[in-house]
C-alpha cells in the first residue's frame, strides 16, 4: 500500500475498535471520530469536535480551510441550526460540502453524553 499513511493518536483504541483516525492517500486526508466537550451543550460539542479536527489536521500540516467534505452525526437533528452557526464561524468562506445524519450513539453519558461526531475529508493541493 505505497503512498498511504495511517496515523492513530491512541494505538490501543484504534486496534481494539479496528479503525484509523487519520488516513492520507492521493492528496486526500480522511479523519474519523472527531469529538470534543462531550457532556456539554451541542454548540460546545461542535466547537470541541472542530478543535479535535484542527489538531489532527495540524499533524499532517493542514487546517480547516483544507476540509472539503464532512459527515456530521447528531443525536438530535433539531440541533442542526446550532451546528450551522458554529460551522459558519469556524469555516468562514471555506465551507465544506456536508451531510448531516441523525443517529443514536452507543456512548457513555446517556442524554447528556455524546451529541455530535464529525468525520472529514481534507485535500492537500
Amino acid at each position: 500500500m505505497d503512498g498511504i499513511m495511517r496515523i492513530n493518536l491512541d494505538e490501543k483504541t484504534a486496534k481494539e475498535y479496528a479503525y484509523s483516525e487519520i488516513v492520507e492517500a492521493g492528496g486526500f486526508v480522511f479523519l474519523t471520530f472527531c469529538v470534543g466537550n462531550v457532556g456539554q451543550c451541542v454548540e460546545k460539542q461542535v466547537h470541541g469536535a472542530l478543535d479535535n479536527m484542527e489538531k489532527r489536521l495540524a499533524l499532517v500540516g493542514l487546517n480547516l480551510s483544507h476540509v472539503v467534505k464532512v459527515d456530521v452525526m447528531m443525536k438530535d437533528p433539531w440541533n442542526i441550526p446550532a451546528m450551522e452557526k458554529v460551522f459558519a464561524e469556524r469555516f468562514g468562506e471555506h465551507l465544506p460540502a456536508r451531510k448531516t445524519i441523525a443517529t443514536e450513539f452507543a456512548h457513555k453519558g446517556g442524554e447528556y453524553g455524546l451529541q455530535v461526531q464529525i468525520d472529514a475529508i481534507a485535500y492537500r493541493s
